[in-house]
């Protein structure tokens, strides 16, 4: 179990870093203007598609009470944390990741533009990690279901 909790943490810590130092870059005035993508400071106020935005401060606190109980049924739950641990580890970072965002700024630190062929959300790090452990989970629980 404890290379488990390393290797959780591990993908944890990762992710989490990174995003904050993009942010950082994106909060000290980088700018870029492409024709596919644009990469510029937005401050997101609800989740998704700013989805949520008028439950204000309190969004921040529902999330984090979400991400409490998942890492505490993740905890009771050792045979599914040791079977996504990477996946667990990269939706985590992101998502904290991005609460931090709450807590410090005002709403979650998005730079991404996609704007080629449709305008797609603006979107960071975090959430592309967020979207990439979802995935792997799915992806590993079918091959897991066909082995059976």
């Amino acid at each position: 179990m404890n290379r488990v909790i390393l290797r959780f943490l591990g993908s944890f810590a990762i992710v989490f870093a990174i995003d904050q130092l993009i942010k950082w870059v994106f909060l000290h005035g980088f700018r870029y203007y492409g024709s596919f993508i644009d990469l510029v400071l937005v401050y997101n106020k609800g989740v998704a598609f700013s989805m949520f935005a008028s439950l204000g401060a309190n969004l921040k606190y529902i999330q984090l009470g979400l991400i409490a109980l998942l890492l505490g049924y993740l905890l009771g739950q050792k045979e599914l944390l040791r079977s996504h641990t990477t996946a667990f580890g990269l939706i985590l970072g992101g998502g904290c990741s991005n609460i931090l965002d709450r807590f410090i700024h005002s709403g979650v630190v998005d730079y991404i533009f996609w704007h080629k062929w449709f305008e797609f959300a603006v979107f960071n790090f975090a959430d592309v990690m967020i979207n990439l452990g979802v995935a792997i989970i799915l992806i590993q629980s079918l091959i897991l279901r066909k082995k059976r």
